[in-house]
């Protein structure tokens, strides 16, 4: 039997077929956020409603993790980022491209799931975004 996947935070994203972060919208004035969050970071509106954010966006920079931090127990070295969603907003990431040199500014991506390390048994698995034409690791 397959170990079963658990998320490493609950309520940051979905995990089925077509992923979603999941975050915030602010109906006052409209900027969306991630994590999910009580009030607007813009305006400050209380009580933003929840919503899946765009599974593609855009590199905005990126660099190569090469020593683990603390308690992870992925694999190294992996990628780690910003990535500017369709709409906004940016987000900071993991990035399955560990090569910094194969990244470009601009380079189109889209949010996959992927494991980080076990858990009593289960895989702990966390989101990603992945260059478009890449293949995820």
């Amino acid at each position: 039997m397959e170990p079963a996947a658990v998320p490493v935070h609950e309520g940051l994203f979905t995990m089925g077929d077509e992923p979603r972060l999941l975050g915030s919208h602010c109906r006052h004035c409209g900027a969306r956020h991630f994590p999910r969050i009580d009030s607007c970071p813009y305006c400050g509106t209380p009580d933003p409603e929840d919503c899946e954010l765009p599974p593609n966006g855009r590199l905005w920079a990126w660099t190569t993790v090469t020593a683990a931090p603390p308690g992870y127990e992925g694999p190294v070295p992996y990628g780690f980022g910003v990535v500017e969603l369709e709409g906004g907003p940016r987000v900071v990431t993991r990035l399955t491209e560990p090569d910094a040199a194969a990244l470009s500014a601009g380079q189109a991506t889209h949010l996959v799931i992927t494991d980080i390390g076990p858990a009593e048994g289960d895989r702990v698995v966390s989101w990603a975004f992945a260059p478009d034409g890449h293949d995820e690791r």
